[in-house]
């Protein structure tokens, strides 16, 4: 041993095994999450996903005010002022009723009697087996592909 360093010697319990917190699962949360957000995107397009809209405002000192940032709002003045022309605000009617919806599709689920081919499907050894089938088809192209051209010659 070097320096003056403590030599480890863990004092652990008898089952201090299944008290440690793992994190296998934080990249496949990243990816639900990503997944999630885009999903979300797609359902409220117009509207923006980054929550209402903010104005671009400078930071206070010295430090950040030459960076620009989201603000937390507009004004009663700015928003009655706007960017809009007179004619146009003559023009403007208000929507009545429910617009673009946020509508959550409830999945129609029926009941089936279960037969012998469902009760013998392993759904899990399929997953795995068409992943595999995805990982070499690229690679059982191109083996065909050259099959294919050895044959001709």
């Amino acid at each position: 041993m070097k320096h003056n360093n403590v030599i480890p010697n863990g004092h652990f319990k008898k089952h201090w095994q299944n008290y440690v917190k793992t994190w296998f699962n934080q990249p496949a949360r990243k990816t639900r999450r990503r997944i999630a957000r885009q999903k979300k995107a797609v359902k409220i397009f117009p509207r923006p996903t980054s929550g209402p809209l903010r104005p671009v405002v400078h930071g206070q000192t010295l430090k950040y005010n030459m960076k620009v940032r989201t603000g937390k709002g507009f004004t009663l003045e700015e928003l009655k002022a706007g960017d809009s022309t007179p004619e146009e605000l003559a023009n403007a009617t208000q929507v009545q009723g429910d617009y673009l919806p946020i509508v959550r599709e409830k999945p129609t689920m029926e009941l089936v009697k279960l037969t012998s081919e469902m009760k013998s499907f392993k759904a899990f050894d399929k997953i795995r087996l068409e992943r595999t089938n995805k990982r070499h088809a690229g690679a059982r192209a191109k083996r065909a592909a050259e099959a294919e051209k050895e044959e001709k010659k």
